[in-house]
């Protein structure tokens, strides 16, 4: 199979130059000369494998030309939107690295992938209650929901399904979630949740975008009025490798990405937010000048200049910063807070974030006329997308980078550290933006070592990772919690146009552990052994996931993405890399037990990337990272 899993777990699309419409431009590349490796990402297609690829040309016109050249050289040309300055492809090193030679060619690099962000009073919470009380509900706004599609039906939309697109990957081993199959659909039915390929054992995978819409604009939702638009952007990848054990999982690619939005830029109706609860890598700062940043900015801007804010994800790692592409100074970063007003003890933080909104135990929609209870960051999100739906509709021709301000400006700030520094990140109250309310009294949070992995322990199983009896070990310290008593809110009751029926438990989120164990490879072995060790496998399979995010040597170049793969590379000895493909496995599992510091480790992995390493340079690396330990 040619498709191969890329850095952040996410998925691919693979459109014909016939079926794509003519979107806004991509920004041309600056056609400057130079030499083909250069152009190339470091580590790309290393290990002999062929790779899915972004070629980025000088300018749209060059799709012809390039991709004879592409196809004289045997590289597979899986994507060509016409009025875009970028292809995908699919070629192994070498091929890659002689279709750099052309000139009409500035960079190529893997097409990068995004998941969902995993999946109380809310609504109360943040004061949505009293806006629509006032009668401000969205309406004659429109909220554009960029994820797993919707349940195009659910009663708790009201027939205010305003929109609809599909753009899906297609290969081998990646299937289409567009209805009619194919890789791209736009029109009634093109964002359909309940289709056959969205089903798996029973299971229902495209389940999430229905909840965050229901969040966002359902009847019982921040905006009950608002239009909304959904846009299908992820398509069904069934490997075990790649869906860490699962044998299918979902995962958006960034091509996928890049077509949807430049889509939305292209629709006339009046929208108030693109809602992006998905992430990728992590960033401890600003990514704009990022290659990776500078690729979604433009899209963002040129969202923003037509009067369209893009809310995105901050993750749910508990880290002190946040996921792509959520770190792109110009988007609207948001994190999770609980029912108690306190940081949810797994979402993202610092001063990259600019919102926090409720994200622990939210019932919404979700497909075949049902209700369940979710948390995460992808949770949050839709709050504050809704909560710019009802500004923007009581005050349609204040720019929206204004009514982000006042949301800002009006939110319950929320004082803590990150980064070592203090920071203050304020929690929504749409309520006390549209009524004009000062400045409220802030809430300081408690300092906090992390989550624990699953918000519900179960004693007789474990639900978190234990500590191992190493003399330097640290112990958990307890959950989060507000040192200022919250102002209590009204108890209102909020109408909704559905009988909700039982919500089952929420799922745990998947995040970084709190135990901080320095552990050796071999201890880390024995963890991964089949029932050897103390830690369930769910949290070293979320381990797992959380490393394919922050590395970029896991999984795409070992695939040691399940537990059986894992312990073979902690086990490999046998040559140079194979040393310090083990260090630096080891480090990243210290890392998602609880242990900070990646800088290490991040030099480590340019050695390993690198082609040309020389055997005394691999050694130098495993030798960094095992000190690191």
């Amino acid at each position: 199979m040619r498709f191969r899993p890329l850095i952040v777990c996410s998925i691919v699309l693979a459109l014909s130059s016939a079926s794509v419409p003519a979107f806004a431009d991509d920004p041309a590349a600056t056609p400057t000369p130079a030499p083909s490796q250069s152009k190339l990402e470091e580590g790309l297609a290393l290990d002999g494998d062929t790779t899915r690829a972004i070629v980025e040309l000088t300018d749209a016109a060059q799709h012809e030309p390039v991709a004879g050249v592409a196809a004289a050289q045997s590289v597979d040309v899986l994507l060509q939107p016409q009025s875009q300055s970028f292809m995908v492809v699919e070629g192994t090193a070498e091929e890659l690295a002689k279709l750099a030679e052309d000139p009409r060619v500035t960079s190529i690099h893997r097409d990068r992938t995004y998941a969902p962000a995993e999946v109380g009073s809310n609504i109360t919470q943040i004061g949505a209650d009293k806006a629509h009380e006032k009668n401000f509900t969205g309406a004659g706004q429109n909220i554009v929901v960029l994820d797993t599609g919707i349940d195009r039906d659910h009663p708790y939309f009201g027939g205010r399904l305003a929109g609809e697109a599909c753009f899906s990957a297609v290969e081998s081993g990646v299937e289409s979630l567009c209805p009619n199959g194919q890789p791209q659909q736009t029109g009634e039915g093109a964002a359909d949740a309940t289709t056959a390929k969205c089903l798996s054992g029973g299971v229902n995978l495209c389940e999430h975008g229905t909840h965050v819409a229901g969040i966002a604009a359902g009847s019982g939702g921040v905006a009950p009025g608002a239009g909304i638009i959904a846009v299908q952007v992820f398509s069904r990848v069934n490997d075990e490798d790649i869906c860490t054990g699962e044998s299918s999982c979902l995962l958006a690619f960034e091509s996928s990405l890049r077509l949807a939005m430049d889509y939305v830029a292209t629709l006339t109706q009046p929208i108030a937010a693109v809602n992006l609860s998905l992430g990728g890598a992590l960033s401890e700062t600003d990514c704009d000048a990022t290659e990776e940043g500078a690729v979604f900015k433009p899209k963002i801007d040129a969202l923003l200049a037509k009067g369209i804010a893009t809310v995105v994800a901050a993750g749910n790692e508990f880290f002190e910063g946040a996921s792509y592409p959520a770190c792109v100074s110009s988007a609207v970063a948001v994190g999770a807070n609980d029912g108690a007003d306190a940081i949810a003890d797994f979402s993202n933080r610092g001063s990259l974030v600019d919102f926090f909104a409720p994200g622990v135990d939210i019932q919404s929609s979700v497909p075949d006329n049902q209700m369940a209870t979710h948390s995460g960051t992808s949770m949050a999100t839709p709050h504050v997308a809704g909560a710019l739906a009802l500004m923007k509709a009581a005050a349609p021709q204040t720019p929206v980078a204004d009514l982000i301000n006042t949301l800002k400006t009006t939110g319950r700030p929320y004082q803590y550290e990150a980064n070592g520094a203090q920071v203050t990140t304020p929690r929504l109250d749409v309520g006390a933006a549209l009524a004009g309310t000062g400045t409220q009294p802030p809430i300081t949070q408690a300092p906090t070592t992390g989550p624990t992995a699953d918000p519900e322990p179960d004693p007789t199983d474990g639900s978190g990772p234990t500590p191992q009896p190493d003399p330097d070990d640290g112990q958990p310290a307890p959950a989060p919690t507000s040192s200022v008593t919250p102002v209590p809110l009204p108890t209102v009751t909020v109408t909704v146009t559905v009988t909700p029926t039982p919500a089952p438990s929420a799922a745990a989120v998947c995040t970084r552990g709190t135990a901080g164990a320095r552990m050796t490879a071999g201890k880390w072995a024995v963890e991964i052994h089949r029932s050897s060790g103390t830690i369930p496998d769910t949290t070293l399979n979320c381990y797992l996931k959380l490393i394919g995010k922050a590395s970029k040597v896991f999984p795409e170049l070992t695939k040691a993405s399940s537990l059986g793969k894992a312990y073979r590379v902690l086990k490999g000895t046998k040559t140079s890399r194979d040393k310090l493909d083990s260090a630096l496995l080891t480090a990243w599992l210290n890392w998602a037990h609880g242990r900070n510091g990646t800088t290490v480790l991040t030099a480590a992995e340019k050695v390993r990337l690198s082609g040309a390493a020389s055997k005394a340079a691999l050694k130098k690396a495993t030798r960094n990272v095992l000190k690191s330990l």
